[in-house]
């Protein structure tokens, strides 16, 4: 498979250790949100809960052999789905194939990702500057896959107090991050009221890791 076929796109280095790779899954998103409907059929979308009882503006789901999961007692993947408890659906192999291919395109070879946090974001929906803390292995980078809507992705520092740059991300733009950078604090702006022709007023982000 092709990536690349027909579609103009470039890297944009964020900092030693990260990169937004502008327009990598454009030629596959249509495959990439086939896949996700089969996914949300399994295990819906749902609004998680913070641990301090703040429900999460962002609706989320999972794939993979573990699931990314938050309520009252904390932060933690699981392999089994709290809401259905079966486990997650399987990670579709474009998933996995674009979640690889565009680590190596990064800098990271051999990643091996074994989870997929699914965002939907709707107008109005943000995630606010956090690090990805939850994993085991911090040697494996981030591979974040955006779909839909335009939004602004903001890029922060090693603690939360750093202002953070503000970049837009398009349909099929992916982000990795690794390294130096793999504890940076990261979020998303409020989703703007706008629409996409794949996905109407919404914006999904597919998010891989190696939790385990």
């Amino acid at each position: 498979m092709d990536l690349f076929d027909g579609i103009e796109r470039f890297d944009e280095p964020l900092s030693p250790g990260a990169t937004i790779l502008h327009g990598f899954a454009t030629s596959v998103a249509d495959e990439l949100l086939s896949c996700l409907d089969s996914v949300v059929r399994q295990a819906p979308f749902r609004r998680m809960v913070t641990p301090g009882g703040w429900q999460m503006s962002v609706a989320m789901t999972n794939c993979g052999s573990l699931g990314w999961i938050t309520d009252r007692t904390g932060y933690r993947y699981d392999a089994i789905d709290p809401e259905t408890a079966c486990p997650w659906p399987a990670m579709p192999g474009i998933f996995d194939y674009v979640a690889r291919q565009a680590a190596e395109a990064a800098g990271f070879s051999d990643f091996q990702p074994e989870a997929c946090l699914i965002n939907r974001y709707e107008p109005g929906a943000r995630l606010s500057l956090h690090q990805d803390r939850n994993e085991q292995d911090y040697d494996a980078p981030i591979v974040s896959v955006s779909l839909g809507v335009p939004a602004t992705f903001l890029w922060g520092g090693m603690t939360r107090a750093e202002r953070p740059r503000r970049l837009r991300l398009t349909h099929g733009d992916v982000v990795a991050w690794g390294g130096p950078a793999r504890l940076r604090f990261h979020g998303i702006d409020p989703l703007p009221a706008a629409e996409h022709s794949a996905t109407g007023s919404l914006r999904y982000n597919l998010t891989f890791r190696k939790a385990g």
